[in-house]
């Protein structure tokens, strides 16, 4: 089972080793405690925790055991002597006051690492503005990683923050500036990553199968980018990235009206695409459906792109008039701009932002694992999505209270 094979793993490892800071791109200085944040024993807490999927010391969403043989064709078969020239699995995370969430976050990541391979994946994080211990836990494990093969590239205490933006660089610049940093090594070394698949993770609680669900739509399907659906609340859970999401026929994934007492209205909240009855269909089934820009969450896509230089994350283009869009937004235009429109969203990965939330969120739409069981009762080509061109005109919305129609490539060339 994947959980036993991780804690043989976990124990392999042996007695924990305090490593480096990394400030910014370089080697720092000796690692320490910072103002106190954490105390060894508790910092010890948190990476046995992250490490060690059976470990229950700290809160974590508790995940179930996937079945493994459908993932099985994802793994890669290596020889104990022989290195990898090229590295198959990319996972990116940015990371602000993420504490919490850590155990769960980095044990599921390490958990599917351990599966597919650790000499066939990388993981670069980006840390910043966190005084709550989160780099102080990255840095210490980071060396427990590189020792078990896995291509480590950390960056921590950085200074860039989206929430205080400079002059002349706003919120999505910011953002922006933070990804590209994430997948920078991508474009460093870009004959080991031509073929990667790059899973980019929010800060969110996630499964093992989550991650993998992922991965697996997105070979099955030959989509170019997968994205999870993410969630707030419980009563109903309400879908989030509504200001980034758009269907295939270019409208949000549901109706943000005005309201008449002034603003918007979030009562049409919980109907889902409304107006696209493919997509609304394919929901219910927990079947992936075709969109036209996403992220949700967490989200899977193939390197390509970026290492040949054609596509990377980027605020909107003011100076051509471009509509004022959040940069995954705007990276999946770009990505249809350069012929990678097989953009989708896989609903059987429900994602939330929290432990405690995220348990109500998987007990009400369900774990990966739950519809991964009940896949395949009808035809394999019914499961098939059928691609379809961009749409004509996608919904610009600056802000909630400032929506229209633009062309989809607008500012092209």
């Amino acid at each position: 089972m994947m959980v036993a094979s991780l804690a043989r793993w976990t124990r392999q490892l042996g007695t924990l080793r305090f490593g480096r800071l990394r400030h910014g791109p370089a080697r720092g200085s000796e690692f320490k405690l910072s103002n106190g944040t954490l105390t060894r024993q508790n910092l010890t807490t948190y990476l046995l925790s992250s490490l060690d999927p059976t470990d229950n010391t700290l809160p974590k969403l508790q995940c179930p055991a996937p079945d493994l043989t459908r993932y099985q064709y994802l793994q890669q078969q290596l020889q104990p002597s022989t290195q990898p020239s090229q590295t198959t699995y990319f996972f990116a995370l940015n990371l602000r006051n993420s504490l919490p969430l850590l155990p769960r976050l980095l044990g599921s990541t390490l958990e599917a690492i351990r599966f597919l391979g650790p000499a066939h994946c990388a993981l670069s994080i980006v840390e910043g503005n966190s005084p709550d211990g989160t780099a102080e836990v990255l840095a210490a494990l980071e060396p427990s990683l590189t020792r078990l093969g896995i291509r480590t590239h950390f960056i921590l205490n950085n200074k860039i923050d989206p929430l205080a933006p400079q002059p002349g660089n706003d919120r999505f610049s910011s953002l922006a500036t933070l990804r590209n940093l994430a997948l920078a090594p991508l474009l460093s070394d870009p004959a080991r990553y031509t073929n990667a698949t790059v899973l980019f993770i929010n800060d969110v609680a996630i499964c093992p199968d989550d991650l993998l669900e992922l991965i697996h739509q997105r070979r099955h399907q030959n989509a170019d980018l997968a994205c999870a659906l993410d969630w707030v609340g419980d009563d109903p859970p309400v879908f989030y990235d509504s200001y980034i999401a758009r269907a295939i026929n270019g409208d949000l994934f549901f109706e943000i009206p005005p309201s008449p007492s002034g603003g918007v209205s979030w009562a049409r909240a919980t109907d889902l695409f409304w107006n696209e009855p493919i997509a609304r269909a394919r929901l219910a089934q927990h079947r992936p459906f075709q969109v036209f820009a996403c992220w949700n969450g967490a989200v899977v896509f193939t390197a390509k792109p970026l290492v040949e230089r054609k596509v990377a994350f980027r605020a909107a283009r003011a100076d051509k008039g471009e509509c004022h869009a959040g940069e995954p937004q705007v990276f999946c235009k770009d990505m249809w701009v350069q012929g990678y429109g097989k953009i989708m969203v896989v609903p059987s990965v429900n994602l939330e932002y929290s432990n405690e939330k995220a348990r109500a969120i998987k007990e009400h739409m369900g774990f990966a694992s739950r519809w991964a069981a009940e896949e395949g009762k009808e035809g394999a080509d019914e499961d098939r999505i059928q691609w379809l061109p961009p749409p004509e005109k996608v919904k610009c919305m600056p802000t909630f209270e400032q929506q229209s129609w633009r062309a989809w490539n607008e500012s092209v060339g």
